[in-house]
């Protein structure tokens, strides 16, 4: 015999607000997967970061892997709980947060086109911009027809809930998969994070050779006169092998420093990448290993020599 409960439980509260919260968090997530893919497929010359576009998808990824089956598990449970005691349908804490939803829905929907319109208008209307207001306004718009089918479907057994949810899988599933091609698995990511970490330590020893030269007016012969126990300064060495790093003297003012790199700068995949910005372009390379040549110019680099004076005469 069905059972018929009416009233509001601490189950009902705690499902609902579960559902509720695992929604909001897995929208928001997908929105931003998708955010990052536009400006990773569509990079923008004066604002383009791999390495943020990669730790916002890690993040969105893992939002989804996490809430998604939650969000999905939650509404079976209340699916189920519908069926079982109809009457709960009209629960006030569940339409208080249906209506909840279909604001926030509407609200971003209005906000969206608003913005739409005013970057038409002002000419800015590029690839990238109409593509993210794109998604917001479908995610946006399909969340709030979902909910006002919710409100006014009859029948509590319909098989659509079921049918939707295995959709939003499957979609969450090719989304993230997506992002591999995009941004690279996460291995590829990884080794990325290495390179990184290369190009930052070459930049470094770059530096202290140049004001080992500027002090001393000769290049070192080797990393380790590089080393300062006052100040605590100590050669780094490649962070994934501990090897170290290729110096060779190739004049009196050239020199190159060497590393085994495991990604290209070049590039995401296909897509073209502005992977250091314009302020370290000449540490551009490919997955291999790649030698830096640098001249140091007297003109730039010159500084003025301290005169010794005589000792005072008393």
């Amino acid at each position: 015999m069905t059972q018929i409960n009416t009233g509001t439980t601490p189950k009902d509260v705690f499902l609902h607000l579960l559902n509720i919260l695992t929604f909001f968090v897995s929208i928001v997530a997908f929105i931003m997967l998708y955010i990052q893919y536009i400006s990773a497929l569509f990079p923008d010359p004066l604002n383009f970061y791999y390495t943020s576009i990669a730790d916002a998808v890690r993040v969105a990824t893992s939002i989804l892997v996490v809430a998604v089956p939650v969000f999905i598990l939650t509404s079976w449970l209340l699916g189920r709980d519908l069926a079982n005691n109809p009457a709960k349908r009209e629960l006030t804490l569940r339409k208080c947060l249906v209506y909840f939803t279909l604001f926030i829905s509407a609200v971003t929907i209005i906000v969206d086109l608003i913005m739409f319109v005013y970057s038409f208008l002002s000419g800015e209307l590029t690839s990238r911009f109409f593509l993210k207001v794109l998604v917001v306004l479908l995610v946006a718009a399909a969340v709030f027809g979902y909910y006002i089918w919710d409100l006014r479907r009859k029948s509590v057994k319909s098989k659509a809930p079921k049918m939707l949810a295995w959709v939003l899988a499957s979609v969450v599933l090719a989304s993230i998969i997506w992002g591999f091609f995009i941004i690279g698995t996460p291995q590829e990511q990884r080794q990325r994070r290495f390179d990184d970490e290369r190009v930052s330590d070459l930049q470094m020893l770059q530096d202290r050779i140049i004001n080992y030269w500027a002090q001393k007016e000769v290049l070192p012969q080797n990393l380790s006169d590089l080393e300062d126990s006052i100040s605590g300064f100590a050669v780094p060495q490649d962070p994934e092998t501990e090897m170290s790093y290729k110096y060779n003297v190739m004049g009196e003012l050239a020199f190159e420093l060497c590393a085994d790199f495991k990604t290209s700068s070049e590039g995401l995949g296909s897509v073209k990448s502005y992977y250091y910005g314009s302020f370290q372009q000449n540490w551009e390379h490919e997955a291999e290993r790649t030698c830096f040549e640098r001249t140091i110019d007297p003109e730039l680099y010159k500084t003025e020599q301290l005169k010794v004076l005589p000792p005072a005469r008393y």
